[in-house]
Formats: structure tokens, sequence, C-alpha cells
């Protein structure tokens, strides 16, 4: 599956207190299904809610990690978190979000940029496979998984930054460590291309015996 990132300029600040403790929180649409996005990309609103669903029974209000910044792949790193997603509700083929901004951490540095006027803007981040439909717009399939929505700089930046440097990996979840990994689809797709018959057999030995190596260091 490939890392998906879309983002969302659509997200207003709003502080509220309670207990005499003042908290800051992001709200406003943080994923969208039925159209087009700047990565030519489509979300169907079936599979969009669907996962949407699962990721609120499993993550909120609690557990719905987002880093500041670009993250270098799928799996939370925990000494990046800023915000907490608490909410998430349809509203017609939008996905209304709510976010907390953690008081410690890197959530102080999100919130310093907010206090002095930066714009700041959420992406969602997930794994999945698109397959082109009629239209020629890269349909988002049912194995999406949302993994977290993330606080980024710049949300309308051109397609080149927004894409980001994540489209052409792809990853599979390791049980044994619990976090996603990274499989080197590309390298051997261009490896085979130039290929013999005979030096292919010999790529797919090689490959065959790093798979079993990676195993092995996996279960020491």
């Amino acid at each position: 599956m490939k890392l998906l990132r879309e983002l969302s300029e659509t997200v207003d600040y709003i502080k509220e207190e309670k207990d005499g403790k003042t908290n800051l929180f992001l709200r406003g649409c943080f994923m969208q299904a039925e159209c087009t996005n700047k990565n030519k990309r489509s979300y169907p609103l079936e599979i969009l809610e669907k996962e949407t669903n699962r990721y609120i029974e499993e993550h909120l209000p609690d557990r719905g990690y987002g880093e500041l910044g670009h993250p270098s792949g799928p799996n939370i790193n925990l000494e990046r978190v800023c915000i907490l997603t608490q909410e998430l509700k349809k509203e017609g083929t939008d996905f209304i979000g709510k976010a907390k901004v953690t008081s410690k951490g890197m959530g102080l540095i999100c919130a310093g940029l907010i206090e002095d006027g930066a714009r700041l803007g959420v992406s969602s981040r997930a794994l999945g496979s698109v397959k082109p439909n009629k239209a020629g717009v890269n349909e988002v399939q049912s194995d999406l998984r949302l993994l977290a929505i993330d606080v980024v700089a710049d949300p309308s930046a051109p397609d080149a930054y927004v894409a980001g440097v994540f489209e052409g990996r792809e990853y599979i979840w390791e049980a044994s460590s619990g976090t996603w990994a990274e499989i080197e689809a590309d390298y051997f797709k261009k490896q085979l291309i130039t290929k013999s018959a005979k030096e292919i057999n010999e790529l797919k030995g090689a490959s065959f015996q790093r798979f079993l190596d990676n195993i092995t260091n996996l279960v020491k």
C-alpha cells in the first residue's frame, strides 16, 4: 500500500476554557470524499466513511495522534505529536474534525505559531492503493487505512510539494514489531526492466534470501 497525504486549509483556531484552563483547538474540514483533490485523487464516500468510523472507534478521543510537520513514514512518532484529534463527524461528503493542541512538546511550538499569526493546515495520512477511473482520476480503493491527521505549514503549496516524497513508497504491516515497514517495490521494478531471464531468476533468489534474512532478524 502507498502512503497517501491530503492537505486541508479550511481550519479555524478555537480557544475553550474549562476549569480555569484555556485549551486550543483546530476545527474544520479534515477530509473530503467524492471530489478530485490537488493530488488528482478521489475518495469514494462509502470507503472513506467506513474507514473513518473504524478510526473513530479505535483511536478517538485519546489516541488520535497528529504530528507537527511532515513525518518520514506511516508510523506515529510520539515525540513529534502536537495534536489529538477528538472528533470526526460526517457532514454531507465532508468530514469535520476537531483536534486539541497538546500542552507539552511539539504542541507548544504549534500553539506559539498560531499565537504569532501563522497559517497552518492539516493533512490526513493514510495507507491504501489507488486505481485510475474512466476519467483518469486515481480512485482510492477499499484497503484504505487512516493513520493520522497531522499539522502542516503552507497548505497552498504547489502540487509537487503537496504530493510529498512518499508517493513511490509502499508499506506492509509487520505484526511482530507492530509497525509499518517500507518495501522496496520500486527498486526491484527498475531492476527487472533491464535484466535477462537468467538475471531475473538470480535477482528473485537474492530478493527471497533478503526476505528470509529480515524475518530471521525480527525473531532473534
